[in-house]
Parts: C-alpha cells; structure tokens; sequence
C-alpha cells in the first residue's frame, strides 16, 4: 500500500460507533466530514466482488431526528440496510448521499455493501451519522471493525450476527491519499426511501393460515370426489344387480307361473262344471293370475330402465286405466307434456304408486262417481300428483283417525319428505293431492314440523 497509510493512526476509527454529545450544527456541512477509511478485502484483483458487513445499534427509546450516509466503492456496489436493498452506484469518483431517517429505528440494524473491483485499486468508504432528538450522535465509519463475508454465503446481508470464520477488513487507504481523491467530483443525492408495510395478508401467520384452508379445501374436494365417484360406481353396480334380478324373476318365476296357470285350466276342462274340485282349480288359477300381475309391478319397480319421470307416468296413467277398466267410471288424464326422462329413485316411485293404488282403490269402494281426473305434474323441484273425482264425498272433520287409508298416505308421503292434502265436502267429489319433492330432503328439525302438518285440508 501507499505509504501514508503507515502514518494514520487507528485509534479514533476504532472508536468511530461511540454515541458522543456534539453540537452537529457546524461539523455536518463538508461531504467528506466523518468519512472512514478506503477498507477492502486484505487482497485485491481484478473482477473481485467483495461483501462487506457491520452490525450498529441505536438505544431504546432514541427519537431519530436525521440518519445520512454518504459512501462510495471502487468501482461499483449494492447497499443493504437490514436486507433490503437501498441503492446502487456505479463511479468512486463521485459520493452518494442516502437518507435514511425514516427508514432506522431504536434497537440492531445491518449494513452490508456487496462491492464489485472492474481493476486496479479497490475500496469502500462510508459514514452514517445519527443524530438523536437528545443531542446524541452515532457515527458509523468504514474501518477494520466491518467484516468480509466469503462468497457463497446465503442470506448473507440479513444476517444479524458476524460468524467467527469472517474476516475483519482491512484499511487499503485513507481520505485523500494517492491515488484516491480528497473531494469527490460531486455528490448524487438518493431517493428517500419509506418503510415498506406490511399488510396482514403479507404476514407469514397469514399466509400460512391461508395456505392450510386451501391445503384442507383441496383436500376435502379430492375426498368427495373420491366418495362420489365410489357412490356412482356403487349405483351402477345396484343397478346391474337390480336388472339381473328383474331378468332372473320374469325368465325363472313368471314362466314357471304362467305354466302353473295352463295347467290349472287344462285340469278344469277335464272336469264337469259343477265339480267341487273345478272350483278349486278356478280359484287357484285366479289367485295365480293376480300373482303374476302383482310380479309384472315388482318387475316394473325393479327395472333400473324404468327410473324416470316419463316412464313413471306412463305406468300409473296404464294401471288406473286397468284398473278403472271393469267400473263405470270413466278416466281422465292430464299429464304435464314437458314430464322429461329425469331420474326418479325407486323408493319414491314405490311408495307415490301405492299411495296412488290407494287413492284409486278408495274412489272404486266409496265414491259412487262416474268420472275421475288423474293429473301428473311437475312444478320446480316437485312432483304434484292430483286424484279427484265426482262423487258423493265426505265431511272431513267426522274423519276417524286410522280409517280409509288416508293415515297411511300421509305417512308414505312424510316419509319421502313430501305431503298428501284431501279435500272434500259432502256431494262435492274428493280430491287428493300428493307432493314428492324430486330432491330429497335432509332430516331437520323444520323438515319435521312441516311434516306435521293435518293433511285434511276442509274448506
């Protein structure tokens, strides 16, 4: 180094972080007033970046009233001031003046400068002065207290203790010796820079919050759709299952019945016809007939092709016409003609049929009419079967409870989270109302009070 080096004394730049009571109104005028030494590492070559690191601490409760650093490196550098970075620049003949009032609170603060060397001579030179709303002053001062962190280091500049293995730096020049300036060409005043804030959502506590409920939501969508895609798979094995069943019960069952009815009425034409055993034989075969209807109903309710809207109307509109067949009363449909092929589960198609077989039963035993209206709609989400006829009706409020199967009704309904409303006056007809809802209803609490509703409606 050059010899003028050898003549400086070191003493007061050891000393340069002291808080010291000074006037600063006069001594803070001169650029280069309180600038350290020229400090780099304790070798110097061409293309050499050097990372330079000190640690300074204000007292609590200080009120900051002005924080200035003025540097520059030869050639180049990046300064950070507790991580973040503050600037840069790029040409040691000049100084640059940094503001860093609002940016230094009471308590430890880094500074870390990463220095770039293009050739030849290298070096930092720095001074933060720190005036204190009590007259106080902080300097500090590049000297041989800052610390060379080796290249590699990661996180290097937010580090808020020295490790043993940095070296201290070490003095390559002082102010104004050759071939260094004694005042720079000029000084390039920085931005002042705020604190950043941070909002809430920038906060570690939040962001992990938020990644947990996604993690969690994801997690729980992945798992119904697991469930749904296991209930589907489940559906459409019951329905394979339902399907061989009904095919098994029509090829094995109805054959074997059809074949035990031949029979039954080949034996009655062998005998006469006031034969006791004839009768018999006739009863039998009636009995077996009535067998394979009510099979062709089971059949209808099993077969997982019959799950809709549309075939469900179809077959309720066939049975009354059937059964209203051998009576005087004539039948009138009116079936909603946009009834789509929409999924209607089997035990809501099972328990609105015996439900409606009720109804039609009751108006054949009871009402004495000639005319009958059978309405099938679809409204919303719901499905309104309506059953009226002409008869001689009733009056409601001499209803027995548990008589004429409207106790029933009403519970088939309940069960399936709809309603059943009977309306009748004496010489007025009846009329019978059913709602299913298409969507099934949870079993709630309210679910239960509406459902408790009277189901006789008398008007």
């Amino acid at each position: 180094m050059v010899s003028c080096i050898v003549l400086l004394g070191l003493g007061p730049a050891l000393g340069a972080d002291a808080a010291n009571k000074i006037n600063v109104s006069d001594d803070y005028v001169s650029p280069t007033n309180g600038l350290g030494y020229w400090i780099w590492a304790d070798k110097t070559f061409d293309g050499q970046t050097c990372q330079l690191w000190k640690s300074f601490e204000i007292p609590a409760g200080s009120l900051i009233t002005q924080a200035r650093l003025l540097m520059t490196v030869d050639n180049e550098f990046t300064l950070f001031l507790d991580g973040r970075e503050i600037g840069r620049g790029a040409e040691w003949r000049e100084l640059f003046d940094f503001d860093l009032t609002p940016l230094l609170s009471p308590g430890k603060h880094i500074l870390a400068v990463r220095g770039l060397n293009s050739f030849s001579y290298a070096g930092l030179i720095l001074s933060l002065r720190i005036i204190l709303a009590d007259g106080r002053l902080i300097e500090v001062k590049s000297d041989p207290t800052w610390r060379i962190v080796p290249e590699g280091t990661k996180r290097w500049e937010k580090k808020t203790e020295a490790l043993g293995t940095w070296p201290h730096a070490t003095i390559v020049g002082a102010l104004g010796c050759e071939p260094r300036w004694s005042n720079p060409q000029n000084l390039n005043v920085m931005p002042r820079l705020q604190p950043i804030k941070v909002y809430f959502w920038q906060t570690g506590w939040f962001q992990i919050t938020l990644l947990s409920v996604c993690g969690l939501v994801i997690f729980t969508s992945f798992r119904l759709m697991a469930q749904l895609a296991l209930h589907q798979k489940e559906r459409l094995l019951l329905q394979a299952e339902r399907a061989r069943i009904a095919r098994d019960i029509h090829d094995d069952i109805g054959a074997r019945m059809t074949q035990l009815v031949l029979h039954g009425e080949v034996a009655q034409n062998d005998l006469p016809t006031d034969s006791e055993t004839r009768q018999q034989l006739d009863w039998i075969c009636e009995e077996a007939r009535g067998l394979l209807s009510t099979m062709d109903e089971i059949l209808w309710a099993m077969n997982p092709k019959r799950d809709t809207l549309r075939d469900f109307a179809s077959y309720v509109c066939n049975y009354a016409q059937e059964f209203l067949k051998p009576t005087q009363i004539q039948c009138l449909f009116e079936v909603d003609p946009e009834m789509m092929a929409t999924s209607f589960d089997l035990p809501l198609r099972r328990s609105l049929l015996m439900a409606i077989k009720e109804t039609l039963n009751n108006t054949v035993k009871y009402s004495k009419a000639t005319e009958l209206l059978l309405k099938i709609q679809w409204q919303g989400d719901w499905l309104v079967v309506v059953v009226q006829d002409n008869g001689k009706g009733f009056d409601s409020t001499m209803i027995k409870p548990g008589r004429n199967g409207l106790t029933n009704m009403a519970q088939r309904m309940s069960e399936l989270g709809g309603n059943c409303v009977v309306t009748s006056r004496p010489g007025q007809g009846c009329r019978v109302e059913f709602r299913v809802p298409l969507v099934r209803l949870r079993r709630q609490p309210l679910f239960w009070l509406w459902n408790s509703k009277q189901f006789i409606s008398p008007k």
